[in-house]
């Protein structure tokens, strides 16, 4: 049995937190967080500085979602999303990138690109510049191009350091 609350929550609970001053209901907000990693090299174009060279990460994406109301029907009833469905769209994607040679378009010679191919290199080619913020960023567009009510992505290049995207 849940303890008695002053006012703490209130919403799905129904009756149970009653006697709140606080609008609850117009203010409530819902989210889930779930978060996948992946290894990758990359090298940023036109940066003075150890990171024009190319080296690698195991880069740690942290997606947010929020939502003010909770699904009001189906397998999904009561719940923002089903994390097992939000949890595989972000692996899904950090899958496509794990283990490559994230490229920044255009950053390399066409015969680079081609003698890493031929070597047998997997080479992502983006059409941004590599760093963690255009990285957060990318995770939120393709997230949301799924239906996901992305609120955050936190891109992790170390333990210590995140670019932060917050989605308006």
């Amino acid at each position: 049995m849940l303890p008695k609350a002053s006012g703490l929550c209130s919403g799905a609970a129904g009756s149970y937190f009653r006697g709140s001053s606080f609008d609850y209901e117009r203010t409530a907000m819902y989210g889930l967080k779930t978060e996948s990693s992946f290894d990758a090299a990359h090298f940023l174009t036109d940066y003075h500085g150890k990171c024009e060279n190319l080296h690698g990460h195991r880069w740690r994406v942290v997606a947010y979602l929020k939502q003010e109301e909770l699904q009001t029907e189906g397998t999904m009833k009561d719940m923002v999303v089903d994390f097992g469905e939000f949890k595989k769209a972000l692996r899904d994607l950090t899958e496509e990138l794990d283990h490559s040679f994230v490229i920044e378009e255009g950053s390399l010679m066409d015969k680079t690109i081609a003698c890493l191919k031929e070597e047998g290199f997997e080479l992502s080619v983006l059409p941004f510049r590599t760093t963690a913020e255009n990285l957060a960023r990318y995770f939120c567009a393709k997230l949301e191009e799924q239906g996901f009510p992305v609120s955050q992505i936190d891109m992790y290049e170390t333990p210590n350091n995140c670019a932060i995207y917050y989605h308006k």
